[in-house]
């Protein structure tokens, strides 16, 4: 009984455990010494700058230019607007132009007493300012003051964990209907050509609907086709599977490479940009406490689906079809009707993340989605679903996305070679597989 509580309890959580002890291994192995660029930040440098430079003293300051850097200067600038010392130029740039701002100061021959700068452009300063000095003695003597430092892992920085929700979101939000899908025992190769089918379609039809300045209406009604369009795409693909009895790989396959052409055929081969730039509202936008729009839209999608796998019939028709197909039928659920629910869902969904795609870029591009099919099935499989039919969560399929999120992202932080990470993305799924058989196998030999 302690076994089968272990195993029960292994098949429940296992892949929230895995989860949690990547994250806590690239957390480990990513920690570096920080240099905050907060308007906090800039409050605290701005106080000692004022405790540790004498009255009246002339200081510079200069920002190495990026994201939050400009906040940075501007915060420090109205913090010591009103305090002794005088500022006599602020440069946010790149290393030619600190050069630059020292040079010039030091050719009007007053005294520079502080440099208040971030720790990229400081390490500029401490390689340089001696070698300045000599030729501008009064620069030789300026104090360089920066933000204390501390030590924290880049994985636990809250813009790295936002990228990693946001890139995993398109891929989540699809796995919804692929894990329905293989819980009744197949499989949809087609979704990341739907993808690309879908922006060309939505930014075809916002350009045919407004021109060359399409309103949010327009932006809309764009979307809404490319979802439909694949929507009637996965019908298409469900009536192969019931009507004419074509195993889902073939039929998928060949959706696959027809959507991936139609895509390039209605594009001419080319990007085609939105004009309008809330299209990027769902691809780009963050509206509930910095969230991205995308991930907002994904755990919404994630609750609703949970509910209805839990708490329906259909769902409970979905898992009978998967377990038995020949039981289910007899046992009277409508078994061709839902397996073309659980392939026009998926087409829709497809549709949805490729108007996700296309908003984040604003063009609709025949080349994305490439290999998306495989990161969604990587996704459910690492997630816990099994590829016999059957078996399978929902929030599983989340977690497995984040794994395979995490992985991704650890790998880039940690700069693991390209090539390698495809050689353990691959090692991850096989594992997986590995797992899932092992786990049939002991629910056929506790049934036994």
């Amino acid at each position: 009984m302690k076994n089968i509580g272990y195993a029960k309890l292994f098949s429940d959580y296992g892949t929230l455990v895995v989860l949690l002890l990547l994250c806590i291994g690239f957390s480990v192995v990513t920690i570096k010494e920080q240099s905050p660029t907060s308007a906090a930040a800039a409050e605290q440098l701005a106080k000692r700058s004022e405790s540790e430079l004498p009255v009246g003293s002339n200081i510079i300051i200069l920002i190495w230019q990026g994201e939050d850097r400009e906040l940075f200067a501007k915060t420090l600038s109205e913090t010591l607007a009103n305090s002794p010392v005088t500022i006599a130029k602020t440069t946010i740039g790149q290393a030619a132009d600190a050069r630059k701002t020292l040079e010039d100061f030091g050719n009007s021959g007053e005294e520079l007493s502080g440099i208040l700068t971030d720790k990229r452009m400081g390490d500029f300063c401490n390689d340089n300012l001696h070698k300045l000095g000599k030729t501008h003695p009064n620069l030789a003597k300026a104090k360089i003051l920066q933000p204390e430092s501390y030590r924290w892992p880049n994985f636990l920085k809250r813009g790295n964990l936002l990228n990693i929700m946001k890139q995993i979101s398109v891929v989540a939000i699809i796995a919804i209907g692929m894990t329905m899908i293989i819980i009744t025992a197949g499989i949809d190769l087609s979704v990341g050509s739907l993808i690309a089918l879908s922006g060309v379609i939505t930014a075809l039809s916002i350009q045919s609907l407004g021109g060359d300045a399409p309103t949010t209406g327009h932006l809309w009604l764009g979307a809404l086709a490319g979802v439909l369009v694949c929507g009637l795409a996965g019908l298409f693909t469900g009536g192969l599977v019931t009507l004419f009895g074509i195993p889902a790989f073939i039929a998928t396959l060949g959706i696959m490479f027809s959507a991936r052409g139609l895509a390039f055929i209605f594009a001419d081969s080319e990007p085609i940009a939105v004009q309008n730039e809330s299209f990027g509202w769902l691809g780009r936008g963050r509206d509930f406490f910095g969230l991205p729009n995308s991930v907002i839209l994904m755990l919404i999608l994630y609750t609703i689906a949970h509910v209805l796998m839990t708490r329906t019939s259909i769902g409970r028709y979905i898992y009978a079809v998967g377990g038995n197909r020949e039981a289910a039928r007899l046992s009277g659920v409508p078994v061709k009707w839902v397996l073309l629910f659980v392939y026009t869902l998926t087409g829709l969904l497809a549709g949805l993340g490729g108007v996700m795609e296309a908003s984040l870029h604003t063009t609709g591009d025949p080349k994305s989605g490439e290999l998306v099919e495989l990161k969604v099935i990587a996704a459910v499989v690492v997630g816990g679903t099994s590829l016999a039919g059957g078996q399978g969560k929902i929030l599983g399929t989340l977690i497995g996305a984040f794994i395979i999120a995490v992985i991704n992202n650890g790998m880039n932080l940690t700069g693991v070679e390209s090539h390698m990470q495809n050689v353990i993305y691959g090692a991850v799924i096989l594992i997986a597989v590995i797992i899932d058989r092992l786990k049939s196998q002991g629910i056929r030999l506790r049934k036994q």
